[in-house]
This record gives structure tokens, C-alpha cells and sequence, in this order.
């Protein structure tokens, strides 16, 4: 598993078709239904390292003849992150694709809070702060997703901080 990925430049397009297969398998794996319109959800969602909202996804699937209803674009959601295909950045009330599909990690969502660039890194919930905190109560932790706001290393190089 990589630590972080989203800010370096890379070929963009393995993002896509590896972020596609590894869904594929792990859907036909579990017997999941990876209909079109969750499909292409994804697609929007791997096409860049940014959040998206629901209606600006909504607005994509329109163009593609998917359908206008936000119904369309909510379930389709669901789906996604409820098996953990992508994740929902609360901060921004928007989604981006998972980076580590079908693995069982701890995202750690970094946003940009200047060109809105999104990464994920992962972390172990078990460990730090968190999961002291959870051990001491007997509490076990079965997911969490950490965000934080900041200036992306692109930025930073542009003298926008």
C-alpha cells in the first residue's frame, strides 16, 4: 500500500483503468452489480484528484445520457462508499475516488484549500491518539476517515502559501 496519492505528478490515465479493474474484480469477487451509471460515477470520480459534489457529478451523468434525477447520482454514491470505492469528504460535502480500492485501510483525506486538490493517505486507526483513546474505553474502532485542510506541495512551490 503507497502512503499518499493525489499531489505528485503521475500518469493519470493508471489512476483511471487501475482504479477501474480493481473495483471490477473485487465487485464480481463479492458478486456486487457494478452497473453502468456506478461505472461512470466512478470514471468522474478517478478523472481527477479533486472532490466533487453530488450535483456537479449529477451534471456529468446528464451530459452521458444517464439521467438528471439526483436519485441517479445519490444511490450510485452509495453504493461507492458504502463498499469504500470512494470516500465522502464531510468538510466539502463531496467525494472523490478512493486510492486503495477493495483494501482495508484508514483514509486520511488531504485537501488543498487552495486549488482544492484532494489526496488520500492511510493510517491505522489503532494507532495514535485515536486509538488510545478507543482502547481506553474499550471501544473498537471499525472505520474512520481522518481530514485535513492545508496547502498542497504544488501550491506551496508557486508561492501561494
Amino acid at each position: 500500500m503507497t502512503d499518499t496519492i493525489g499531489f505528485d505528478r503521475h500518469d493519470h490515465s493508471a489512476c483511471r483503468s487501475g482504479g477501474l479493474e480493481a473495483v471490477e474484480a473485487y465487485c464480481a469477487d463479492q458478486g456486487l452489480k457494478f452497473t453502468p451509471v456506478r461505472r461512470r460515477v466512478l470514471e468522474i470520480l478517478l478523472e481527477e484528484h479533486r472532490a466533487l459534489g453530488a450535483y456537479e457529478i449529477l451534471d456529468r451523468l446528464r451530459e452521458d445520457g444517464h439521467g438528471s434525477q439526483p436519485p441517479v447520482a445519490y444511490r450510485a454514491l452509495d453504493f461507492l462508499t458504502a463498499h469504500g470505492f470512494a470516500h465522502k469528504i464531510e468538510r466539502l460535502n463531496a467525494f472523490t475516488a478512493c486510492s486503495h480500492p477493495g483494501e482495508n485501510h484508514a483514509p486520511v483525506i488531504l485537501i488543498c484549500r487552495i486549488c482544492n486538490a484532494v489526496a488520500e493517505g492511510v493510517a491505522d486507526p489503532g494507532q495514535g491518539n485515536l486509538g488510545r483513546v478507543a482502547a481506553q474505553s474499550g471501544f473498537l474502532i471499525e472505520r474512520t476517515v481522518t481530514e485535513a485542510e492545508g496547502i498542497c506541495p504544488n501550491c506551496q512551490a508557486k508561492g501561494a502559501a
